[in-house]
């Protein structure tokens, strides 16, 4: 009944979408004030969140199933990708909170 491949495609799916929302967040008009930048950070990073956890669920089920080869030759990539999930989608956010900031600062 569950595919343990939807895994890897839910967790394709919120990387992005946690790589999307800052940049969105720093598309939107230079006219509105970005007061809702927050939402926009918080949910970026619990994008990020759930698709390390759920590539972690994913590794749950090699264990489970014993598939040690799958483990050895994935844990390389997921553990490198996984940072560089984490690292661009802080950076993005820092740069998504420096710009609202101005922005609100400049319309005050």
């Amino acid at each position: 009944m569950f595919d343990a491949s939807w895994l890897n495609v839910g967790s394709l799916v919120f990387g992005l979408f946690s790589w999307a929302l800052p940049i969105v967040n720093l598309t939107r008009s230079k006219k509105q004030r970005n007061l809702n930048w927050a939402f926009f950070s918080f949910a970026s990073i619990s994008a990020c969140a759930i698709s390390i956890c759920l590539q972690i669920f994913y590794q749950n089920y090699l264990v489970k199933i014993e598939d040690w080869s799958a483990i050895m030759d994935t844990m390389g990539s997921v553990a490198f990708i996984s940072a560089a999930l984490l690292i661009v989608t802080i950076f993005l956010n820092i740069i998504s909170f420096m710009v609202c900031r101005n922005k609100t600062a400049i319309s005050s």
